[in-house]
């Protein structure tokens, strides 16, 4: 379902899928070949949500945010994941229910592990490794890990071109 709020109303790019199960709040842009999945929130009722290109908002997973969410490309935000960050970067994985604090800046390059909780206002930089509650950088992130989330994105993006193609899924 997808809701004006102050006048301003979710703009979609063409080749997005956003399930007919999710609910989409308020100004909110999403971009080419982003996908957004059963049961997810977006309520951009305080800010802007940015989406870019070629990420995928994972099935019960919410975003909102105090002020503007920028969520980069290649992103992958898994089953269940609460996000209130102001920023995520490019390729980075927010792995199942892992809870992303207000205000926190996520840099390129990082995979949060799941079921992390990362603080307010916690800046990761590029490269980062991040696990548990509290979340803590553990190491730069491998040449393996960062793979794994390159291809996870790309391969959600073959998977939203194949929900478009079947249709109905909308």
């Amino acid at each position: 379902m997808i809701k004006e709020f102050n006048g301003k109303k979710a703009k979609i790019h063409s080749t997005a899928f956003v399930s007919e199960f999710s609910y989409l709040i308020g100004d909110i842009e999403i971009g080419e070949n982003s996908s957004i999945w059963p049961g997810v929130i977006l309520r951009a009722d305080s800010g802007k949500i940015v989406i870019g290109d070629n990420t995928n908002i994972q099935d019960n997973s919410i975003v909102h945010g105090d002020e503007d969410v920028y969520i980069g490309n290649g992103v992958t935000m898994g089953h269940m994941v609460m996000c209130h960050a102001t920023t995520v970067g490019d390729n980075v994985m927010l792995a199942n229910a892992s809870v992303i604090n207000d205000g926190v800046k996520v840099g390129n390059n990082c995979l949060i592990g799941a079921s992390s909780t990362v603080v307010p206002n916690m800046v990761i930089p590029d490269f980062s490794f991040v696990l548990g509650t509290p979340a803590r950088i553990k190491s730069t992130i491998s040449d393996k890990h960062l793979d794994m989330v390159k291809k996870n994105a790309l391969s959600y993006v073959r998977r939203t071109k194949m929900y478009k193609k079947e249709g109905g899924f909308e």
